[in-house]
């Protein structure tokens, strides 16, 4: 470099360096008053890599926040169903927790139980039983969840099937018989049942299932209540439907996933779940029975296996709904929320693929 140059040069870089210690003499000679108008004041911003945007929220935060949302849900079935539903509830979440903590163990990965994700995984598997099954099912079913369909797809985070739901899916094709068995109740109507209403209306149609109840009336009152025969946690319609809207409330759950899957359910029973031709169905029975309510808020709305997308969403759950109620009126089994969740767990992949989100600064003009 010639002199003249270093002679033009050597200014400039006298200047900026005159300027930062301008700066930094400015920027200590601020009151702490003045802190808030601080970026105001200086002649320079500090540019740092994203995220730009922080929240208080964490896994162990959210986890336990959802535990709190079922106890309501889940104190009712311990008082409705007695002591057996208690000791599956337990059975279940402590195993799962168990279970979390020797695989994390054996893969010499750090422990995290305390993070809440096993004991809801556990909890919501115990609450998908019967009340009344042997109590090596709920820790079957906790084995399966946590160490099979959770560890061995790489932990928290990482499986594409929401684990609870594969636990019951294998408990149901390993015992049918346990996992179909339903403990003899007393209904708001006064009558003694051993089937659940879904059941009934599977082997005898839906005026069984009003007789059964006494009334129309009485039996939207027990299946709203959850004065009625059924798993574990899915009974109490009222009380896991404000669990489901206090998650939407702070945030942790998109509301989109459970009115979709749950309209989904009633539109389409009522268009085709009657037997008097078409729009002849019981829409409210079926949004109120069986597992949906429970599935719709707690299952499919799982950040892991659901789409990223709002629009991913809606297809999730509008399908998860769709095979539902194929599976209600056309399939054996009368109830299909833990198969249709289960079968759009394969399909988000899928749909992440081709409902992406639209990139900043890319978005159409006009």
């Amino acid at each position: 470099m010639s002199d003249d140059i270093q002679k033009e040069v050597a200014p400039e870089e006298a200047v900026q360096k005159e300027a930062v210690k301008k700066a930094a003499a400015k920027k200590e000679a601020v009151p702490k008053e003045d802190a808030a108008n601080e970026v105001e004041t200086l002649d320079y911003m500090i540019v740092s890599s994203s995220p730009h945007l922080f929240d208080d929220n964490s896994i162990k935060k959210i986890m336990w926040t959802v535990n709190l949302t079922l106890a309501p849900a889940v104190i009712f079935s311990i008082y409705y169903f007695g002591l057996q539903a208690l000791i599956t509830l337990l059975a279940g979440s402590l195993s799962a927790v168990a279970f979390e903590a020797a695989s994390q163990k054996i893969m010499k990965k750090k422990i995290t139980i305390d993070d809440g994700s096993a004991f809801l995984c556990g909890l919501l598997l115990a609450m998908c039983l019967p009340p009344a099954v042997p109590i090596f099912v709920p820790i079957v079913g906790s084995f399966i969840a946590i160490v099979v369909a959770k560890h061995s797809m790489g932990g928290l985070g990482y499986n594409i099937f929401n684990p609870a739901h594969i636990g019951r899916a294998a408990l149901m094709v390993s015992w049918p018989v346990l996992m179909t068995s339903w403990t003899t109740i007393t209904t708001a109507a006064d009558v003694t049942t051993s089937a659940t209403p879904l059941n009934i209306l599977k082997l005898q149609g839906y005026e069984a299932v009003v007789n059964t109840f006494g009334s129309q009336t009485e039996l939207y009152k027990a299946l709203f209540l959850g004065l009625r025969n059924g798993s574990i946690g899915e009974t109490c319609v009222v009380l896991l439907t404000l669990g489901g809207l206090f998650l939407i409330y702070k945030r942790i759950i998109d509301w989109v996933v459970p009115v979709t899957m749950i309209g989904t359910v009633g539109v389409l029973t009522w268009m085709f779940g009657g037997t008097n031709g078409i729009l002849s169905g019981d829409p409210l029975f079926h949004m109120m029975a069986g597992g949906l309510i429970i599935g719709a808020f707690f299952m499919a709305t799982d950040m892991v296996t659901t789409p990223i997308t709002r629009k991913g969403k809606v297809i999730f759950a509008a399908g998860a709904g769709i095979i539902t109620v194929l599976i209600r009126l056309l399939g054996g089994y009368p109830e299909g929320v833990c198969y249709s969740i289960l079968l759009m767990n394969c399909v988000t992949p899928l749909i992440d693929r081709y409902i992406q989100p639209t990139l900043y600064g890319r978005g159409e003009i006009g």
